[in-house]
């Protein structure tokens, strides 16, 4: 799937011989050779990568919608979770949707007092073993690290994980880069995975 996202992107993006691409994509491109030698990469800057998201704060007991927020709300801490704990975010990004996650959300779990993302992966279910051996191998496991579910309706995997398991998460992040830290994370899962089917 990732591969042939990829494809897709690149060919719709190419203009005179060249393709900007964030880090993620540069890297998987070059090392599955996907364009011509007499095309440039020319590499953007994650700050950049988020500027379209669709974001929105919501009650997390009614679900209500709080606000529309742009892209200018990402510059806050992640600790904006911890001191609005009965809110959660909703987030949409074209981005996210090119590795296979649906409608990601985040908040601040009220259990464990973890930051949680929660999101849909479209993966087929014979891929639970492989998810789940990822998950268990990348996240410090601790108490509540993550939860994985197959929901049959939707045919995705339901993925519940605590971004203070994720290496480099730290709670001065802005939001933007905490967007930034599980991109990469689920980026180099999808790519992971992928590649040992």
């Amino acid at each position: 799937m990732l591969k042939k996202q990829m494809e897709s992107y690149i060919s719709k993006s190419i203009i005179e011989n060249k393709v900007e691409l964030f880090k993620e994509e540069r890297d998987y491109v070059e090392k599955h050779k996907l364009i011509a030698d007499d095309i440039t990469i020319v590499e953007k800057e994650n700050t950049s990568r988020f500027t379209d998201a669709y974001i929105e704060r919501s009650n997390k007991e009614s679900e209500e919608l709080i606000s529309e927020e742009n892209s200018a709300f990402l510059t806050q801490s992640i600790e904006y979770l911890k001191n609005n704990k009965e809110e959660f975010l909703y987030f949409e990004s074209k981005w996210f949707g090119l590795i296979g996650v649906e409608a990601l959300s985040l908040e601040m779990d009220d259990v464990f007092g973890t930051y949680n993302a929660m999101f849909g992966l479209k993966f087929q279910k014979k891929m639970g073993e492989s998810l789940k051996t990822y998950l268990t191998n990348e996240l410090q496991e601790g108490i509540g690290s993550f939860s994985l579910m197959f929901n049959q309706g939707d045919g995705l995997w339901d993925v519940n994980f605590a971004l203070d398991n994720v290496n480099g998460f730290r709670e001065d992040l802005s939001l933007e880069e905490t967007f930034n830290l599980i991109y990469h994370f689920l980026f180099i899962l999808v790519e992971t995975i992928e590649e040992d089917m």
